[in-house]
């Protein structure tokens, strides 16, 4: 692929493993050859087949298994682009697949977010960011999502620019209101209650099925979001606990309204627009949804409930 501008955000579309690595392993080893720091972000058995596909071209390549690195939509930007990126001067080469078949109801609009907002993030960056769509095992809806959040468009048929694109409409599109849960337990809490608050979170997720390290977690999610929301949000909120589909979630609402997309998704040193806690919750939650507007705003922290043994998000 020959850069047109600083920025490169393409979609692959694939149908097939022959499609797949035609479409990935020339934009790997182009990247080498020109001396670009190259990082592949996919999931499960992606890694394996490309990298056995790179041959010794493998060994200078940086493997990340999406499905655990990026398994919360909104750490992908800080945690995994933004992190290869800011570490390596000059321009670079990432390919990244964060919807598979197998993302959630409950992910999929964080998703499409998270794609649409990579443009806003590495605009005027050196950077090529090939993100692949497998076009035999995706809903439509998702294609048609990737259409309008990737510039360019590549298949069996070629490369060529999305007519679609438009990612700020995907942005305001998914940016809806939450459903209501059922069995909800809830605490009303303003800057004094916060200690009470956290002692309550920690009591009502353990309850509802949350390991020891999950509930320190949460209780840490809970902490920053209701500090935001008493330094920026109208000084009180509601924070709400229940269990939904092998997880706990909390829910965290204020009258505040959320201006910045980019919110939580900066590195913490780099952003002047504050958010760091917003990120750090990204960081120890499998998923993180947000609905902002002017009647305020509510964010939701999911954890899994997690069998002995088994791994943590980090």
């Amino acid at each position: 692929m020959t850069p047109r501008g600083p920025f490169l955000h393409p979609a692959l579309f694939y149908g097939d493993d022959e499609e797949y690595l035609a479409g990935t392993v020339p934009f790997v080893r182009e990247g080498r050859a020109a001396g670009e720091p190259v990082a592949v972000a996919v999931p499960g058995r992606r890694l394996g087949l490309l990298r056995d596909a790179l041959g010794a071209t493998a060994r200078e390549v940086t493997w990340l298994d999406m499905a655990e690195a990026g398994r919360n939509p909104g750490r992908i930007i800080p945690g995994v682009l933004r992190d290869f990126a800011d570490r390596h001067p000059g321009r670079v080469r990432i390919i990244g697949e964060p919807i598979w078949p197998g993302r959630t109801a409950a992910e999929y609009p964080a998703c499409a977010q998270h794609e649409a907002l990579i443009n806003l993030a590495f605009a005027g960056r050196g950077v090529s960011i090939l993100c692949p769509y497998d076009a035999s095992g995706l809903d439509p809806v998702a294609l048609a999502d990737a259409r309008a959040t990737h510039p360019v468009l590549i298949d069996r048929r070629g490369e060529r620019v999305s007519a679609d694109y438009a990612p700020h409409r995907v942005i305001r599109a998914y940016n809806r209101p939450l459903p209501e849960p059922r069995g909800a337990v809830a605490m009303r809490f303003d800057l004094d209650s916060l200690p009470r608050l956290r002692e309550f979170a920690c009591r009502w997720t353990a309850a509802l099925g949350l390991g020891a390290d999950a509930v320190g977690d949460m209780e840490l999610a809970v902490s920053e979001l209701a500090a935001n929301s008493c330094l920026h949000g109208g000084g009180a909120g509601t924070a709400r606990f229940w269990a939904e589909d092998g997880q706990v979630v909390c829910e965290v609402r204020d009258a505040g309204t959320i201006t910045d997309p980019l919110a939580g998704r900066r590195p913490a040193d780099m952003s002047p627009h504050g958010g760091r806690g917003i990120l750090l919750v990204h960081h120890v939650a499998d998923l993180v949804r947000v609905h902002t507007g002017p009647d305020g705003t509510a964010t939701r922290v999911y954890l899994r409930k997690r069998t002995a043994g088994s791994p943590a998000p980090r």
